[in-house]
């Protein structure tokens, strides 16, 4: 993926930063989207010794992965120390004061995990990936998820804000909306970096507003804003911000302004490698059964 479309990763931890005081009460769509993740865990048939959230946020999902998998390890990662000190101080009062088990938070970028090689058996990651080169990503999820382990994620495609896209477009023409990877070329980079048969989903959730500023202002509050290199720095002018507001108006229908997100769900197993890191192929021998 070309770089100048990857976000720049240290703004995109000011962004969540700056966030964190707002994201729970903002966050409406997030919370959704891993209510319907946790979902796609219902079927799977997995005893997790150790399970990350990676992109963990404010540890929305720590409660929901703690009892479906009671015995195990849970493990949180984010890129933004502040979202982390809200998850930390999600956990109930009770279990602080006495030192009940909670889940490990790590502070790194999920393209760089400061863990060691198949030390997770699940990996989780509710609408994070998007901020990551999805290559590098899914290389590092890899490395970190046992054989036969679980990579199970959502992400945003490519038509995700297509509505606020395309009113800057018509304002100046600048890139003030992130790029979105394909939900085709996530699958093909998911069995690229070693995982088995992906399965990929996808959905389209769009969220009404009465003004293009309720939108502008969700997003900040939820950290969700550009982060391009070649994005314009400082606020909008006046002029490029009425151009850009009445190009958004001409997608109003009764009353209200959509904000579509393209939801894409993702799972697939770790497989044993075929072949060695020095190219040597792996050959496994089954005894012969008794005649």
């Amino acid at each position: 993926m070309d770089e100048a479309m990857l976000p720049v990763k240290r703004d995109v931890r000011r962004s969540f930063d700056r966030a964190a005081a707002t994201y729970d009460d903002a966050a409406i769509l997030q919370r959704e989207v891993c209510a319907r993740l946790l979902e796609h865990l219902e079927p799977m048939r997995i005893a997790p010794r150790r399970a990350l959230d990676l992109g963990c946020g404010t540890g929305h999902a720590f409660d929901a992965l703690a009892k479906r998998f009671p015995a195990a390890e849970l493990l949180g990662l984010d890129i933004a120390p502040a979202m982390l000190g809200r998850a930390r101080a999600r956990s109930p009062w009770w279990q602080r004061v006495l030192g009940a088990r909670r889940p490990a938070l790590v502070c790194a970028d999920a393209e760089r995990l400061p863990l060691a090689g198949a030390s997770v058996d699940l990996l989780f990651s509710n609408l994070a990936l998007q901020w990551c080169e999805p290559s590098r990503a899914f290389a590092e999820a890899a490395r970190v998820v046992s054989n036969d382990g679980l990579f199970l994620f959502s992400t945003v495609g490519p038509d995700t804000l297509r509505e606020l896209r395309a009113a800057f477009a018509e304002a100046d023409g600048e890139p003030h909306v992130n790029r979105f990877v394909d939900m085709h070329d996530l699958g093909d980079a998911l069995v690229h970096a070693g995982f088995a048969d992906p399965v990929m989903e996808m959905e389209t959730i769009t969220l009404e507003y009465d003004t293009v500023m309720a939108v502008a202002r969700d997003l900040k509050a939820i950290g969700a804003v550009n982060s391009l290199p070649s994005r314009a720095r400082g606020l909008p002018g006046r002029n490029r911000w009425r151009r850009m507001t009445q190009a958004y108006e001409r997608f109003r229908r009764d009353g209200l302004l959509p904000a579509t997100w393209e939801i894409v769900y993702g799972h697939a197993w770790k497989v044993p490698p075929k072949r060695l890191s020095d190219g040597r192929q792996v050959v496994s021998f089954a005894p012969r059964a008794p005649r």
